[in-house]
């Protein structure tokens, strides 16, 4: 994302139904899970790709291509010498030229046989990366055990980093685990702009999603890589110092108890988020470790007005000083601006 530069690409599997048309696999893969038969799709999902990767090379494209593998086919099938059969098939492809992805929350039952798949694997060139990194149960075993080059944060997490302080921490904790480990990271579904800058923020430089590209046939990729170009804002975006972290978290958390608040005034929601602007999350952060090391900050004090100013807003709606719809809508759009000017104020910070 700081660069703009397209790295890789996923290959997504998609079925033409002779009578309901493209199904996503989540219609068709869960059938065959664990069955014999994935291997056989797995075969045929390689030899698709590697094929057009040798297409696209010999046209000057030059990117790696992700693969989803099932877990069975590292235990079941003879992955290595069909590799092997493959690259001897398409010659101007590399191993290097792809990496298979495996599935974190995969029920991998023989981990020690699927190590020394991946071993043998990795001795031709081939790399490994983990997905859906964080869904599972047994995280650091395998990013400690499994011989993987790359971690992928599962979306879940990326969706709601904007609105969830938890899942922000959550991301936070896998891209340091990646650099503890020596991992590269990358962020999957990654839909706004605003996502993308806050990952920049924490240290993740590549990302995958709808905000970059939408799935597309393998004949549109070429046009869409020339014609690509990343939003402004990520370019050259550094990442903050480990001590200003805690202001993401202050945006995070605000933005949250916001959009609680509102909800519950809407009707859409029946418990009352805390009104006491002491006790809410960004209360706790500001009167104790924000006011520690910002108390000097000229921003700090216009924070603090505003932080207040909003909880008195908030509470006046709740009281229900004033019942009539228009008037709501009015108190609430200007919640969103006292909101807005206090994140324009943390970023400054």
């Amino acid at each position: 994302m700081r660069t703009g530069l397209v790295i890789g690409l996923e290959a997504l599997i998609r079925w033409q139904h002779p009578t309901r048309g493209v199904l996503s696999p989540a219609e068709f893969l869960p059938i065959i899970e664990g069955n014999i038969l994935s291997v056989k799709v797995g075969e045929w999902v390689l030899e698709e790709a590697i094929e057009q990767i040798q297409m696209w090379k010999a046209r000057g494209v030059h990117l790696v291509v992700s693969i989803n593998i099932d877990a069975i086919h590292l235990l079941e099938g003879n992955i290595l010498n069909y590799l092997q059969e493959l690259l001897s098939k398409y010659p101007n492809v590399e191993s290097s030229d792809f990496k298979l992805e495996i599935l974190e929350t995969s029920a991998l039952e023989d981990i020690t046989h699927v190590i020394e798949v991946m071993e043998d694997c990795k001795k031709i060139g081939i790399n490994f990366s983990l997905d859906d990194f964080g869904t599972g149960y047994s995280s650091l075993t395998y990013l400690k055990r499994l011989p993987v080059s790359e971690l992928k944060i599962d979306q879940s997490f990326v969706r709601d980093m904007l609105q969830d302080p938890d899942d922000l921490a959550i991301l936070d904790g896998v891209i340091s685990l990646a650099s503890a480990f020596r991992r590269e990271v990358v962020a999957e579904g990654v839909e706004s702009i605003k996502q993308g800058e806050v990952l920049l923020r924490m240290g993740c430089n590549i990302a995958q999603g709808y905000v970059i590209a939408r799935p597309m046939p393998a004949e549109n990729i070429e046009k869409w890589i020339v014609e690509w170009k990343p939003d402004a804002k990520w370019l050259g975006l550094a990442p903050i110092s480990r001590d200003d972290l805690p202001i993401l978290y202050a945006i995070v958390e605000h933005t949250a108890w916001i959009n609680n608040i509102i909800t519950y005034i809407e009707g859409r929601h029946s418990i009352i988020p805390e009104q006491d602007h002491y006790q809410c999350r960004f209360g706790q952060w500001f009167y104790t470790l924000g006011s520690n090391y910002y108390k000097e900050n000229s921003e700090f004090k216009l924070i603090e007005n505003l932080h207040i100013d909003i909880h008195l807003k908030a509470n006046a709606i709740i009281q229900g000083k004033d019942k009539s719809s228009d008037s709501l809508e009015e108190q609430i759009l200007e919640l969103r601006e006292v909101h807005q000017s206090l994140i324009d104020a943390l970023e400054k910070l």
